[in-house]
């Protein structure tokens, strides 16, 4: 910094100013300032800056898996959304979502010197690791119940999940069947529940539930399953991947959709328009959950005890070309 300093004909303090962003310098210095800078290969010590300040400007990220198109469009949004306000991230995926991984995790991540946590995983799994946090490192989880533990940030799963069923049965269908998530999923619960509980609002018969693990081959499966049922006409799929399964599974049967079945998705990914026949689908607002993820973690930073309760991010429907009215004859 001295030698910075000398070269612009400025102060140490000045430097140190420019380096933090601060807005009371000339224009003039300043840019003598960067210029000496970029002359000498000086780059700030962040390091240095952690000490002074106590904050470290980074966000951890603990999440089980990057095979979802969920959690990869959550992640860049929390990683875009925290360059924007000048802090990096440091991820560390949980190869198994066991107690002692997540809490190893949590420890790793507490060495590598963090101000906050984002959580991207199933908020029991936290409970079970007991997890030991530093002073005024906060915790933020997304798409998760942790009640009032922890700050959440959440997709509105209930409502979107009510909006296709209801769609669903605005076009005249008699009931809707379900392909669910997987079991421990809480986003695959509430979706889950929603159907069944719009079914039963509405005086409808409830179909037995079909399981699968997000992916396109458990949808495929449970699709075989659906195209054997004369009486389904309409389906709700937890998540896209498993809806373009389920959709392959009635082509292969010859049953047409939207003509003999209808199909709607949960997450509208970008190639959603792109299936055949283009998805009807519930449109999940990633950027706005990365978004919120990082103006909560930011919230806490400091004051890790101060932010709790959980934040809805609201879901719309976007009809495309896979539903339609139940067949007639």
């Amino acid at each position: 910094m001295a030698d910075v300093a000398r070269r612009a004909g400025v102060s140490s303090q000045t430097v140190s100013r420019v380096s933090n962003g601060h807005p009371g310098v000339v224009e003039s210095t300043r840019s003598q300032v960067l210029a000496a800078m970029q002359e000498l290969g000086y780059r700030p010590n962040s390091a240095a800056r952690a000490l002074k300040s106590g904050q470290f400007r980074t966000l951890g990220i603990i999440l089980f898996t990057l095979s979802t198109t969920g959690n990869v469009r959550t992640l860049e949004a929390i990683a875009t959304s925290a360059a924007a306000e000048g802090y990096a991230t440091t991820l560390l995926p949980v190869a198994v979502p066991t107690e002692g991984e997540v809490r190893g995790a949590f420890t790793r991540l507490g060495e590598l010197a963090v101000d906050a946590i984002i959580v991207i995983m199933e908020v029991h799994l936290l409970d079970a690791a007991a997890v030991s946090l530093p002073p005024g490192v906060g915790v933020v989880v997304a798409d998760s119940d942790a009640g009032d533990r922890y700050s959440v940030v959440d997709t509105d799963q209930k409502g979107g999940a009510s909006d296709a069923v209801r769609h669903l049965l605005g076009l005249g269908h008699g009931t809707v069947w379900h392909v669910a998530g997987p079991e421990e999923s809480y986003a695959a619960q509430r979706r889950a529940d929603a159907w069944r509980s719009e079914l039963q609002r509405a005086g409808r018969d409830v179909p037995p539930m079909l399981r699968g693990d997000w992916s396109a081959e458990s949808g495929y499966r449970a699709g075989l399953r659906l195209a054997q049922e004369p009486g389904c006409t309409a389906v709700f799929v937890a998540n896209d991947q498993m809806a373009l399964g389920v959709l392959r599974a009635l082509h292969d049967h010859g049953r047409a959709v939207p003509d003999e079945v209808s199909v709607v998705g949960f997450d509208d990914i970008p190639d959603a328009g792109s299936f055949i026949p283009p998805l009807t689908t519930v449109h999940q607002d990633f950027a706005e959950v990365g978004r919120r993820c990082v103006e909560s973690a930011l919230r806490q930073i400091g004051d890790a005890q101060g932010e709790r309760g959980t934040t809805l991010v609201p879901t719309r429907i976007v009809v495309r070309e896979s539903t339609a009215p139940p067949p007639t004859d």
